[in-house]
């Protein structure tokens, strides 16, 4: 498919989503239009150092201006995200994360050393923050700024957002909607012989330990293997077994769907805890289920719903829907945020 690239009618602003790999940008202008409907990318650079990946930042902040013709002159701020942990003003954590593992990382300044290049305000969220945020207003549109919503981003880890009145609820050291590391009721949930996950995090039972890639890879998997000792994936690596999981999820496999229902719970039950503190008019769900077949993402999404208790009134009030256009929600996310800080 082609990408339509279109012209600003206004002042924009531009996000710029880090990842391990990949810098993918956008604009949007004043009018609420983005003006790039596919992935704009290059390469993100981070395993070479914050001083090359800032430098890969700062061109794909050119490279977007340049395909949509923009001006630099009508910039008024730039949105960034980066995966976590992280503090709120964009500050990597001093243990550094999975993408920022060398040492230069550790509790480096990535707001302040891109705002510091490209010379214009640099708005900071986490990813997790920055696609629960796209979420939110591509959901509500006008009513963003009235409305509430709590988001799951499934992953590796198991990133979220809690959102109100259209903005990211941050937090006094940025570590707000950090969902992954709520610990959750596990009885009923998992099966009488089946061992508390623990997450890397060392908590026991928090959502991660069970809804991630990593949850699956030490936890889920592992047990559910011995209740199918015949299944062809007993005989792969239990991380590359992880990886194809999907797949047999996809195809209604029962092992498969029995690690993936487990999950949907464990969602479940974070959501009937966020009914009971934010009572949110929305709950979205992404990740790697979002990218999955549309028949097994329904699946997942139905019963993440049949296990989030809500009252009767929440329940007539409130939506649950998947992160739309996920691959490019933290960039877009990422310039909603620039977008509200101008027009603050």
């Amino acid at each position: 498919m082609t990408l339509t690239v279109r012209t600003p009618a206004s002042w924009v602003v531009v996000g710029l989503d880090n990842g391990g790999t990949c810098n993918n940008a956008t604009v949007l202008d004043a009018t609420g239009r983005y003006l790039v409907d596919r992935l704009v990318e290059n390469p993100s650079r981070v395993l070479e150092g914050p001083a090359v990946a800032v430098e890969s930042l700062a061109e794909a902040f050119e490279n977007i201006l340049e395909l949509t013709s923009t001006p630099r002159t009508l910039v008024r701020a730039v949105g960034l995200d980066t995966p976590g942990p992280a503090s709120a003003d964009g500050v990597i954590s001093s243990k550094g994360s999975t993408n920022f593992s060398a040492p230069e990382w550790f509790g480096f300044d990535i707001r302040t050393a891109l705002e510091t290049r490209i010379g214009l305000p640099v708005v900071y969220h986490n990813d997790a923050n920055a696609a629960a945020l796209y979420a939110h207003h591509a959901h509500f549109g006008e009513d963003a700024a009235v409305r509430s919503s709590v988001a799951a981003i499934v992953g590796t880890g198991l990133g979220g957002g809690v959102v109100e009145q259209g903005r990211v609820i941050s937090g006094v050291a940025g570590m707000a909607g950090e969902l992954g590391h709520v610990q959750i009721p596990l009885h009923g949930l998992l099966e009488d012989d089946q061992p508390v996950p623990r997450c890397n995090c060392g908590f026991l039972g928090d959502v991660e330990s069970i809804a991630s890639l990593t949850g699956i890879a030490n936890n889920l998997l592992p047990y559910w293997l011995t209740r199918f000792p015949d299944h062809e994936l007993a005989a792969q690596p239990v991380a590359r077994a992880a990886k194809l999981l999907r797949g047999y999820g996809e195809r209604g496999d029962p092992l498969a769907r029995a690690v993936f229902g487990q999950q949907a719970q464990a969602i479940g039950r974070l959501f009937t805890i966020a009914a009971n503190f934010t009572d949110p008019a929305a709950y979205f769900l992404g990740g790697g289920v979002v990218e999955a077949e549309p028949a097994f993402r329904q699946w997942f999404l139905t019963t993440v719903q049949e296990h989030t208790q809500l009252r009767l009134e929440q329940a007539r009030a409130a939506a649950f829907a998947l992160v739309p256009d996920l691959d490019m929600a933290g960039a877009r996310g990422a310039a909603v945020a620039a977008l509200s800080s101008v027009a603050a």
